[in-house]
Order: C-alpha cells, then sequence, then structure tokens
C-alpha cells in the first residue's frame, strides 16, 4: 500500500484596494472608499467580472485637497480614464 498525502493550498487571492462608492461622470472622477493604502504613481485596475480598466495614478484628491497618498479608511476621488460603476472594486495591476 501507497500512502498519500493532501496538501492544502493557501488561497493566493488578493483582497481589493478599495470601492467605488460614486462616479461623477461630468468630469471623469470616482469616489473610492479605501481599505488598503494608495498613493500617486500606483498602477491600478477597476471593475468587476472581466471589464477592467487599468490605469496609473496621476492625480489624488482628499477633500478637493491634492494628495499624494492616502491611507485605509478614507475616501479619495481619482480622476479615471472612462466610466466606472458605483460597487466596482480596485485593485492593485
Amino acid at each position: 500500500m501507497t500512502a498519500t498525502t493532501a496538501v492544502k493550498k493557501k488561497s493566493t487571492k488578493e483582497k481589493p484596494l478599495g470601492k467605488v462608492t460614486h462616479f461623477y461622470d461630468k468630469i471623469n472622477v470616482a469616489a473610492i472608499l479605501l481599505e488598503k493604502g494608495l498613493k500617486v504613481g500606483d498602477k491600478i485596475k477597476i471593475g468587476k467580472n472581466e471589464n477592467f480598466l487599468e490605469q496609473e495614478i496621476t492625480s489624488l484628491q482628499r477633500e478637493h485637497a491634492a494628495v499624494k497618498a492616502a491611507k485605509k479608511g478614507q475616501e479619495v476621488g481619482l480622476k479615471v480614464a472612462e466610466r466606472v460603476r458605483e460597487g466596482d472594486l480596485v485593485w492593485k495591476a
């Protein structure tokens, strides 16, 4: 008889950086509630399922003031290249 051992793999599923709470269509800005930190220069993707917008963060605002970085729990405004939807998740690209 031979013995076999089952090896459990750890879930490597990454957690999102945040979630889109609102989209301002006239100015193409997404309001994002952060679950992890984010900074200007980071590459992100926004969306659900297989429809993602990928871009580099070129500007970030918090309460109408430009910031270079934001941390978990903060809500920020982010200029996006195209329409995103409320509820879309933000991931590291």
